[in-house]
């Protein structure tokens, strides 16, 4: 009972508990805290009232003043096209000129605001210039992330009745504009097309990539070619200026000039346009002279002709070609498909773009002869006095000594020795088959010389030319072949094809099989046999003109000498000169009566190609040499001659060269030394 008496009284006990520390004590509202509360609720309240008063401001009582400002004095600042410099021959011809002309621009951000809107005037803007609509719909979408950045809907020299018609119904077409500029035109057609370039709109991805450059959305640039190369120099600097206008893009004041165009500055190149113009027609007189000949697959050809002592590129033919004027003013799907340049429609019209002088490539048949035979001489394979017997066949033995292969001679009948001088001249296969078998029998010590000193002369490489794109070519090696070859590429007989075999080096050595040339580089290599054995750079540029001032001139690299004993070289040239006029020569029926002393030699190259209805093996027709020879003048011009499908060198690539020589030599007056 005492303990129940005890328990009963606890709750009201005064015993002192000391308080614990893990219970919180009871919160309590001070008058210090209270203060605190009804200042920061004041000072909210000041600061809403002054933010609400100034938004009524803002809306109520400035409102009608701000919204007239915004539609009555937005100023829009317009990018002035500067004047593109021209491009020209040596002599100052234009090959490129600029006109005044007249552009249709559309500002994405001023049309209407709603689609059905927008849509009928896209329609309308369609019909009047006769663009279709879904080439406008794609311009606005690709401003879809910069559309206060107009693009240019159509082009033309004048401002003929669409354009007028804009002019006068400017209030039907918000965001249309009618702005002056300026286009590029072509007063030489054809010629040099593919070396030339055009010129059109920066696109996005290019603008990627020169933006830091001072590339805006809207800049035209050169599109390969000359116009590429150097547009830094062509496109000269954009002008500014503002222009206010209202919410419609329509102007309510005049354009004012913040800063001038800087008009672009010219470059004249190392081309002779008479030169130029006969080359390209030399190669449809070849191409007809081949078509006579029973050859009807020859459609296409290619021409250089350069001077040996500088390298510079004084023609440059390349055919089929086009009409660059095509990618000036309104440009269209159908215009340029009219010329092949569509990837659907290139392969018809037998690819017109392409600049077959740089990026064709083709066997080089018999004018890789030279080539091995400096090899050869260089290596003591063989000497100048050497003889070897010309057959209408060659047989390599295996070990057993049964037969092989056996390699044919272009004349079955033939059995005569030779020196090699004699050999290049009557181009004898089967006197080079033993060559070319010798390097491949030769110790692995020497590596593999006669691609050595290929190299050596540029093949298998690029030109280093300053127009591209240009193509490097194949020089074939053993090593080139195991790469080739694999399980993956070859799985049917890889472990066989990757060996590199006595026909391989045989082959080569008549500038046949895997072996891929451009006329250029067998022009630069007969440049070098031209000028005593140095190699030379290619180029097209000689200065950069601002009107009749040189601002700034290019110098070409100075030859350079591969090393050659001038008793072989000069082998080598006369055998090049018994091709030209020797009686078993091969060209001697074209160059042997010319006044000026020629050295040259044909080609016959044998190439499987691919043609609409028809696939199999074409000669392609090759000549390249050099004149005048063996004069008191040094060498003057190199000239290599390409008929695709032409048959023999003789046949069609001489003749063509032929008249290249007689314009060059007609306009030096002359005839010989």
């Amino acid at each position: 009972m005492a303990s129940t008496g005890a328990r009963a009284r606890r709750p009201g006990s005064n015993r002192f508990l000391p308080p614990d520390p893990r219970v919180e004590g009871p919160y309590r509202f001070t008058p210090q805290l209270a203060l605190r509360i009804r200042i920061l609720g004041a000072v909210a309240l000041v600061a809403f009232g002054i933010l609400f008063f100034r938004l009524w401001a803002l809306q109520v009582l400035s409102g009608p003043q701000y919204l007239q400002a915004a539609l009555d004095n937005q100023v829009r600042s317009v990018r002035l096209e500067a004047q593109r410099g021209e491009i020209l021959d040596r002599n100052g011809f234009p090959l490129v000129a600029t006109v005044p002309g007249t552009a249709v621009q559309l500002w994405p951000s001023d049309l209407p605001k709603t689609y059905s809107a927008e849509v009928v005037e896209v329609r309308s803007l369609s019909q009047v210039l006769k663009v279709p609509m879904g080439q406008i719909w794609a311009g606005i979408k690709e401003r879809k992330n910069d559309p206060v950045t107009p693009f240019v809907v159509r082009e033309s020299v004048s401002r003929d009745a669409p354009i007028l018609y804009l002019i006068e119904h400017a209030e039907q077409f918000p965001g249309v504009q009618v702005v002056n500029t300026y286009l590029r035109s072509y007063p030489q057609g054809t010629l040099a097309a593919q070396l030339l370039g055009y010129v059109s709109e920066v696109s996005p991805a290019q603008l990627k990539q020169l933006q830091r450059k001072g590339y805006q959305p809207g800049d035209k640039i050169g599109q390969g070619g000359l116009e590429a190369t150097y547009d830094s120099y062509l496109r000269g600097r954009p002008g500014l200026a503002q222009l206010r206008v209202d919410s419609l893009g329509r102007p309510r004041s005049q354009l004012v000039v913040k800063r001038d165009p800087g008009p672009g500055e010219s470059i004249r190149t190392t081309i002779d346009v008479k030169l130029q113009r006969v080359a390209q027609q030399s190669i449809l007189y070849g191409i007809d002279l081949a078509q006579r000949n029973h050859h009807w697959a020859a459609n296409a050809g290619a021409i250089v002709a350069m001077n040996p002592n500088d390298g510079s590129v004084l023609a440059m033919a390349s055919y089929p070609s086009y009409n660059p004027a095509v990618y000036t003013g309104r440009v269209t799907t159908k215009r340029l498909a009219g010329y092949g340049l569509t990837p659907s429609t290139a392969e018809a019209h037998s690819y017109p773009s392409l600049n077959r002088a740089i990026s064709g490539l083709y066997p080089a048949g018999s004018t890789f002869k030279p080539v091995t035979a400096l090899a050869a001489l260089q290596t003591h394979l063989i000497s100048p006095s050497t003889v070897l017997e010309c057959t209408g066949s060659y047989t390599v033995y295996k070990s057993d000594g049964t037969v092989a292969q056996v390699f044919h001679n272009v004349d079955p009948g033939v059995f005569e020795a030779m020196t090699l001088p004699t050999a290049i001249g009557a181009s004898c296969d089967t006197w080079f088959y033993q060559v070319g078998y010798d390097f491949y029998k030769a110790p692995p010590s020497m590596g593999h010389p006669l691609q050595a000193w290929a190299a050596r002369f540029g093949i298998g490489h690029k030109t280093g030319l300053d127009v591209g794109p240009e193509n490097a070519g194949l020089l074939p090696t053993p090593e080139w072949r195991h790469r080739a070859f694999t399980a993956k590429t070859d799985p049917q007989n890889w472990q066989v094809d990757r060996l590199w075999k006595p026909g391989d080096s045989i082959q080569l050595a008549i500038g046949q099989k895997d072996l891929l040339v451009t006329p250029l580089q067998m022009a630069r290599f007969y440049a070098l046999i031209a000028n005593g054995g140095k190699l030379v750079k290619p180029h097209m540029v000689q200065d950069v003109q601002e009107g009749d001032r040189v601002v700034h001139r290019f110098t070409a690299p100075a030859p350079i000498s591969v090393g050659l004993d001038p008793t072989n070289l000069a082998v080598v040239q006369d055998g090049l000169y018994q091709a030209t006029h020797a009686g078993y020569g091969t060209s001697q029926g074209v160059f042997g009566n010319y006044p000026v002393a020629i050295a040259g030699k044909t080609g016959t190259a044998q190439k499987i190609i691919s043609m609409p209805g028809y696939t199999g093996e074409q000669d392609q027709s090759w000549w390249c040499g050099y004149g005048p020879y063996n004069s008191t003048e040094p060498p003057s011009l190199v000239v290599c001659a390409l008929i695709e499908n032409g048959g023999f060198g003789a046949d069609a690539a001489a003749p063509a060269a032929l008249k290249v020589f007689q314009q060059f030599f007609k306009e030096q007056g002359n005839t010989g030394g």
